[in-house]
């Protein structure tokens, strides 16, 4: 049982690591917030970063949908890797053709 006097931090007013660890992270976030909101003299993270993200989610995305839905019109009508073939390879030319679409784009 606690007293009324008793704390979890050190009496003889040691910094508590926990307080110092969460202190870093919180400044880390604000600095992180006011570059997403464009607040002057915080430099934005790097121009090509968002678009690589985009170009890679394009491009697993594209594969696996069509690969599941291949996988369930095979499931469904018992041409077993048929359409998962023919689904798969749409899906890739589709990435290919939407990663071709963003890097005409300027980087943001």
């Amino acid at each position: 049982m606690m007293n009324a006097n008793d704390s979890e931090q050190e009496p003889d007013g040691l910094e508590d690591p926990r307080l110092t660890s969460l202190d870093e992270r919180l400044r880390d976030v604000k600095h992180a917030e006011k570059a997403r909101i464009g607040e002057p003299g915080v430099e934005p993270p790097a121009k090509g970063y968002s678009q690589g993200n985009r170009v890679l989610a394009e491009l697993i995305g594209g594969i696996a949908g069509g690969a599941l839905m291949g996988w369930l019109g095979d499931r469904l009508l018992g041409t077993s890797p048929l359409l998962l073939l023919v689904c798969m390879f749409l899906g890739i030319a589709v990435a290919f053709r939407s990663i071709i679409k963003i890097s005409g784009e300027r980087p943001e």
